[in-house]
């Protein structure tokens, strides 16, 4: 058995694992579809209770409509007499919070990153950060997000002022850069003290071995951490629309949209599988991303 060193070509990405995983998502879309129509078939219409708990949702029309129905939806006109499309309304509000959630990912990933190696580097800045990131978690996203918007309405530099969408992208940044850090500090502190040894015995600086050892060590830690981190970007931005009332991002439609509910239970869905398309959106773009930076990354083989 020999270890050789060989190099990913374009059609080493189509892997059969990768098929499955893509095969395997679009099977439990299927399986999510059968299963709310079946509950619609056999569930309560008024909704149940299990141990005196209502805990059974709702199954007749109004609180379930039918999957073809929410997808017949989007070839319809948004209001009555309107020549849009409720597709083309729907998209460009996923696009518009598209680009804040991208703006907030990219803001708390480098801010996570920071902390990270803040705390590799002092152990001391570890014993006295990590508790407050736990802590922030815990903070009401829905009620930060007035406070958010206040303060950013005071700021203003020269004549730059604080524009109202940058609060949504700062709240977003909020919930996106906890998982960097965590999952970075874990990595960044993942290699074995024999390999730390042996780059102190060639005299390597904390940030030579930062470089050639602790960030390769992290990289299997941080992409699943910004996978997250990605996700909760676009949590945070919608909250946001939501919370501040921001026009022009699928926060928003969904409040709009929800106001309709009774007459037209199927509009609400198609902002919210929007905010859900959206979400797995991000996660895709961190993937593909990944996938472009570690093209050329040599893989061993044995033979």
């Amino acid at each position: 058995m020999s270890a050789t060193i060989t190099r990913p070509t374009r059609a080493s990405f189509l892997t059969p694992r990768r098929l499955r995983r893509v095969a395997l998502f679009f099977a439990s879309l299927l399986l999510v579809a059968v299963a709310w129509e079946l509950y619609k078939v056999v569930g309560p219409e008024a909704g149940g209770k299990i141990f005196g708990w209502k805990l059974l949702p709702r199954a007749n029309d109004n609180a379930m409509p039918h999957i073809w129905e929410m997808l017949e939806r989007y070839g319809r006109p948004e209001v009555r007499g309107s020549d849009r499309k409720i597709w083309s309304v729907v998209l460009a509000g996923a696009w518009f919070s598209f680009r804040l959630a991208l703006v907030g990912f990219f803001v708390g990933a480098a801010l996570g990153l920071g902390l990270s190696i803040l705390m590799a580097r002092f152990k001391v800045a570890e014993r006295g950060i990590l508790p407050y990131l736990v802590l922030s978690q815990t903070v009401p996203l829905i009620a930060l997000a007035p406070l958010v918007v206040s303060w950013g309405g005071k700021l203003s530099i020269g004549d730059w002022t604080w524009p109202r969408w940058l609060s949504a992208s700062v709240l977003g940044a909020f919930l996106a850069f906890f998982p960097v850090a965590v999952g970075a500090l874990k990595g960044l502190t993942s290699p074995p003290s024999a390999s730390i040894e042996l780059m102190d015995s060639y005299a390597a600086s904390w940030w030579q071995t930062l470089r050639k050892l602790r960030f390769p060590a992290a990289v299997p830690f941080i992409v699943p951490a910004l996978k997250l981190a990605a996700s909760a970007s676009v949590i945070g931005v919608v909250v946001a629309e939501i919370s501040t009332g921001l026009k022009g991002g699928i926060g928003r439609l969904i409040i709009e949209y929800a106001r309709e509910a009774t007459s037209d239970p199927a509009k609400v869905f198609t902002a919210v599988f929007g905010a859900a398309a959206l979400g797995l959106a991000m996660s895709g773009f961190v993937t593909l991303a990944d996938l472009y930076m570690m093209r050329n990354r040599p893989k061993e083989a044995t033979a």
